[in-house]
């Protein structure tokens, strides 16, 4: 029998992934591969590189403990070929393999560059996730809009997680009205579970900081799950201790509580580690148990299996040019602020803080500060887009760039939202306790003490009038702008632009 070449990738880390399951465990040859081209297309934060090497130097065993042959490279073994077509190639010639089996890449980059391979490459779907692309082209297919909710809708009936019969449970789809409280006075939770790291991960650490150390991010404390084991007492942890309060603060954004009532498992999840189904049945469980109230539940499911499989849906519907696109015509430089210079912004450099340190910020930091502010500014989505690729450690193109292109930045026209997702300061002090101790005041509209996000958000409605004054959910927003007296609203713009020039000559904000 012809020997075949079985790739995979980092984060393809299942059992059950579809290249494994297609693949002769006595015959062929699984080839996995640290190569420094997936670790350098972007300046990857540190974390996530070790995160990665880590849990596929732990799977490779894993494999090889249940009878498969691995020929796995390491970043510093010497014939290393630097890239994933270099390590296949390489490998082909040493077991003489004719043919690579492969599960689909969740990027276009790389789908690419197996679809050019000289040797032939078989590509199945990925079948980990809930919906298929198939069933999503057939589910948008004549839909004037694609909307979140009703893709979700579909999904609980298919799984039939929190389902009564045909109805949803507790007589309705969504409790996200319940989930915006504001950020509590204490939180009684310690945050995700922790792992020290054992030998495999300290190997990792040291040649991370060798070749990485002057990437942006903190290698060191490291604590990541970096198998299915640890991963599933992760999530065990989290359904246990967190989930009862994570409906409730899921929104809440506090300077001395990075985690709140997150779970932090969307590295695992994304990676392989963890299962969605198994993670939504999880949840599950504690609302029949009576451990966790629906709204809780239901919010954290509707994440997986609404909002997760919708933009990997909406990634792959939209093509290759997904990620260039840039409705709104921005074009102005990612500010030194995102790499960690001054800035006077307490919500800012506190997200900011928290992503150099952990590789982590829950969703409301990276749509409603990170975000805003970089949307706000007129930022260039494709930088946003680069660094967010780069700095979060659950982050691949095919779930970061409908998040950030479309959801945050609103280059995509508004594809995967009905208006842009922008909002003064008012929005933050409401959720957070950032603004208390800001050099700015959150109350002041004009000025030399105002703060930056009311200025500039209202210089983005000016600037933007022509597009969207017609939407209906913006039409308050500019009547309210239109009430303003002459004078009023002049001063806000000469203060947008005067923010807007410190940022463009790289002064502090």
């Amino acid at each position: 029998m012809v020997t075949r070449l079985v790739l995979i990738l980092g984060d393809q880390l299942s059992p059950d992934v579809a290249a494994l399951q297609a693949a002769d465990r006595d015959n062929d040859i699984v080839v996995m591969a640290e190569v420094m081209d997936e670790a350098t297309y972007v300046r990857h934060h540190p974390k996530k590189i070790a995160f990665l090497f880590a849990a596929m130097r732990k799977f490779a065993r894993e494999l090889a403990s249940n009878g498969w042959r691995i020929a796995y490279t390491r970043l510093d073994d010497p014939d290393n070929a630097g890239s994933i077509p270099g390590e296949l190639l390489r490998r082909a010639a040493e077991f003489r393999a004719r043919e690579v089996l492969a599960t689909r890449p969740g990027e276009w980059r790389l789908i690419r560059l197996l679809e050019e391979m000289p040797i032939p490459v078989r590509q199945f779907a990925d079948d980990r996730f809930l919906c298929s692309e198939a069933e999503f082209r057939s589910w948008a297919q004549g839909r004037k809009v694609l909307r979140m909710e009703h893709f979700y809708r579909e999904m609980r009936r298919k799984t039939g997680l929190l389902m009564e019969g045909g109805e949803p449970a507790g007589g309705k789809w969504n409790f996200d009205y319940e989930n915006r409280k504001p950020a509590p006075e204490e939180v009684g939770h310690g945050g995700p579970l922790r792992f020290p790291p054992d030998e495999t991960v300290g190997e990792v650490l040291d040649l991370v900081a060798a070749r990485f150390g002057s990437n942006f991010g903190s290698l060191r404390p490291f604590a990541f799950a970096t198998d299915r084991g640890e991963a599933r007492r992760a999530l065990e942890h989290f359904v246990t201790h967190a989930l009862p309060y994570f409906g409730d603060y899921q929104d809440a954004m506090l300077a001395g509580n990075r985690f709140l009532y997150h779970s932090v498992i969307s590295p695992y999840l994304n990676a392989g580690l963890l299962d969605p189904l198994e993670v939504c049945l999880a949840a599950e469980a504690a609302w029949k148990a009576g451990t966790a109230p629906i709204n809780a539940v239901e919010g954290f499911i509707r994440q997986i299996i609404g909002w997760r499989e919708f933009v990997r849906g909406i990634y792959f519907l939209e093509g290759p040019d997904y990620p260039r696109r840039n409705a709104l015509h921005h074009t102005a430089r990612l500010p030194a602020l995102y790499w960690g210079a001054e800035t006077r912004m307490r919500c800012v450099a506190s997200a900011i803080e928290q992503t150099r340190e952990e590789a982590y910020a829950h969703h409301i930091q990276r749509l409603m500060v990170t975000g805003n502010f970089a949307l706000l500014a007129g930022v260039d989505p494709h930088e946003v887009h680069e660094w967010y690729l780069a700095v979060y450690s659950d982050a691949y193109e095919w779930v970061e760039a409908p998040n950030t292109v479309g959801m945050s930045q609103f280059a995509d026209g508004g594809v995967v939202g009905s208006k842009p997702y922008v909002s003064s300061g008012a929005y933050i002090d409401r959720m957070s306790d950032y603004c208390g101790g800001c050099a700015y005041d959150v109350k002041a509209k004009t000025g030399e003490s105002a703060c930056p996000f009311n200025l500039l958000y209202w210089h983005f409605l000016h600037r933007h009038r022509a597009r969207f004054e017609g939407n209906p959910r913006m039409a308050q927003m500019y009547r309210t702008w239109d009430r303003m007296d002459d004078g009023r609203r002049s001063a806000v713009l000469q203060g947008a632009e005067r923010v807007l020039g410190r940022l463009s000559r790289g002064e502090v904000v």
